[in-house]
């Protein structure tokens, strides 16, 4: 038997696994992002500096980067197997 199609499902396996773990850490990372936003004051741009401001951009792009990171490991587990 081939080593690169026995290989295959153990990564398939481990990528799913990775991606399930991934997602259960974003269920604990939401309500941090929601409670550092409501501790910045972010809902009144007009009162806080500009610092915040960009500190409340910041925590807000805290959960798109953190599922672009979990997809793109997940996809690079897979295709790391195909190409190797």
């Amino acid at each position: 038997m081939k080593k690169k199609g026995q290989t295959m499902g153990l990564a398939i396996m481990s990528a799913i696994m990775v991606f399930i773990i991934g997602i259960m850490v974003l269920n604990f990372v939401m309500p941090e992002v929601s409670t550092a936003r409501t501790e910045l004051n972010c809902e009144s741009a007009a009162d806080i500096s500009d610092g915040t401001k960009l500190l409340c951009l910041a925590t807000d792009s805290v959960v798109p980067y953190f599922m672009i990171m979990v997809f793109s490991i997940t996809i690079g587990a897979i295709t790391a197997r195909l190409v190797l």
